[in-house]
C-alpha cells in the first residue's frame, strides 16, 4: 500500500501516519481499538504475519491463510470498553465490511485483547449475528 494513501482503518490519516507503522513493527499500538484497526488494516492489505504477530501467544493459530479474493471494504467500531493507555485488558465490537464471491457482507464481531509483554494483542472474538 503507499504511504500516501487514506489507511483502510478510515481514522482519517494516511496509511504511512496511521496503521503503516505498526504493521511494520515500528510503534505498538497504544489502545486496543488501535490494535483493532491494525489488524482489520493487515487483513486489507493481506499482511498475515502481522496478523501473527499481534495474536495472544496462547491462542494464536500454527497458520493463518488469507482469502485473497476476499476484499475488505471498510471498517465501523461499534463500541470500546477499557482498553486505554494504563489497562491491561481491553474489549472492541466492530463490524468490518467486505465483499466476496460477488456479494457483500459484514462480520459483527466483540474482540477482547490483552496486554502480553507490555503489549496490545488479540486475545479472542465472539461473532455476533
Amino acid at each position: 500500500m503507499a504511504p500516501s494513501q487514506m489507511c483502510p482503518c478510515r481514522r482519517g490519516e494516511p496509511f504511512a501516519e496511521c496503521c503503516g507503522p505498526v504493521l511494520a513493527g515500528e510503534r505498538p499500538a497504544p489502545t486496543a481499538e488501535a490494535l483493532m484497526r491494525s489488524r482489520y488494516t493487515a487483513f486489507a492489505v493481506g499482511d498475515a504475519d502481522y496478523l501473527q504477530r499481534s495474536w495472544h501467544s496462547s491462542r494464536r493459530p500454527a497458520e493463518l491463510e488469507l482469502d485473497p479474493a476476499q476484499r475488505w471494504l471498510f471498517l465501523e467500531i461499534v463500541r470500546t470498553e477499557r482498553g486505554g493507555p494504563f489497562d491491561d485488558t481491553g474489549l472492541v465490537e466492530f463490524l468490518a465490511h467486505y465483499r466476496a464471491d460477488g456479494a457483500r457482507g459484514q462480520l459483527h464481531e466483540v474482540s477482547r485483547f490483552a496486554r502480553e509483554n507490555g503489549a496490545w494483542v488479540y486475545l479472542d472474538g465472539v461473532i455476533e449475528p
